[in-house]
């Protein structure tokens, strides 16, 4: 991880702006390269695929509502699943959009009945699944909820900026088959990707639809300059001013690249199974389900939600244990999500004895 925090440093000491082609030769040039790459990871089978880089994943759900409202108008219908990002909502706020329809998932993830009969009705519509929700860490069905959009003639984003880069491992990239079905995807390095922030993404699967988005300063992408094939920077973000952000990502890809990284994520996924199998072991603990990316769900038995919210807060207040909560089947649990590689099983049991502990207090 030294790496990534080192080109982070660079970055800044450097200090080029993402505005202009004058400004940044070199980071615009290592912008290009990069994202063509990762966008090709998400749609391998694309012709012209391309991704942005943006601040992390609330920005790129909300270039992904942008970009399909601009093809359709602001009537276009948003339908996201009950326990999709927040970031649709307030997207959609933003857009001037109609509230997004939210879709039942009554185990976690996105019902693909219910979400046929949500779009069983005239004009256009943009589906958000997502690959990794806040909660639970669970992925939607997405070549069910892809055949759905098919029939429906509905567009398909992916929020994946928890589970996009499980495409780096070969154990487990299977998980996110019918990812490349989808229009646009949302993807953030920062958390899976090991990325100091910002380090998200918007992959597109025709670089076309990016086109939208270009707007002219004279100053910065005057017409002359663009003809005489300055790269035009101007386009590839909402905003002006911007750090190199990739410059992170190169640096890690070019010292890991994905069979690297795909380790490290196998690792993460592995000390996730581990976790839920020591709360199963625990007798006052109950766990949620097995988890699906890095995410553990538990509660001490028979606990009360005030209690539960109680142990989190004194925890965190102590400076013993970062955990994070979640609602689900009606009750509060206390979140675990596994992200460094270099935890240990002493680290994991720690975990469980200061919960115990402290709900005996």
């Amino acid at each position: 991880f030294s790496a990534d925090a080192a080109a982070d440093l660079a970055a800044s000491a450097l200090n080029p702006s993402m505005d202009s082609w004058d400004q940044a030769p070199a980071a615009s040039a290592l912008e290009a390269e990069v994202t063509a790459a990762l966008a090709a990871e998400v749609f391998p089978d694309a012709r012209t695929p391309d991704a942005l880089v943006t601040t992390g994943g609330t920005e790129s759900n909300q270039l992904a509502l942008l970009l399909a409202r601009e093809r359709h108008g602001a009537g276009l219908r948003t339908v996201v699943g009950a326990d999709a990002h927040h970031s649709f909502r307030r997207a959609a706020w933003l857009l001037g959009l109609p509230e997004p329809v939210v879709v039942p998932a009554p185990h976690g993830t996105m019902d693909p009945a219910a979400l046929a009969e949500a779009l069983d009705q005239d004009g256009p519509a943009l589906v958000a699944a997502t690959a990794g929700t806040t909660d639970e860490g669970l992925i939607d069905p997405l070549p069910e909820i892809a055949d759905v959009c098919a029939a429906a003639g509905a567009e398909l984003h992916v929020d994946a900026a928890y589970g996009g880069p499980v495409l780096f491992s070969r154990t487990h990239r299977r998980l996110l088959d019918g990812l490349d079905r989808a229009r646009t995807v949302t993807v953030d390095l920062h958390k899976l990707g090991w990325q100091p922030a910002a380090a998200g993404l918007l992959a597109v699967r025709d670089a076309a639809d990016l086109a939208v988005l270009g707007h002219t300063a004279d100053y910065l992408n005057a017409d002359d300059d663009t003809e005489a094939g300055l790269p035009d920077l101007l386009g590839r973000s909402l905003r002006t001013t911007r750090r190199p952000d990739v410059l992170k990502t190169a640096v890690t890809l070019r010292a890991l690249g994905r069979t690297g990284l795909g380790a490290l994520v196998d690792t993460c996924m592995e000390l996730a199974q581990d976790f839920a199998d020591l709360v199963e072991k625990a007798p006052g603990l109950d766990l949620r389900a097995r988890p699906t990316l890095t995410t553990v769900l538990f509660r001490p038995t028979g606990a009360e939600d005030e209690t539960v919210a109680a142990i989190r807060r004194t925890l965190l207040a102590e400076g013993r244990a970062v955990l994070g909560r979640a609602k689900a089947d009606g009750r509060l649990w206390l979140k675990a999500t596994l992200l460094n590689p270099r935890t240990t099983p002493a680290d994991l049991a720690e975990i469980l004895t200061l919960v115990e502990g402290s709900t005996h207090r």
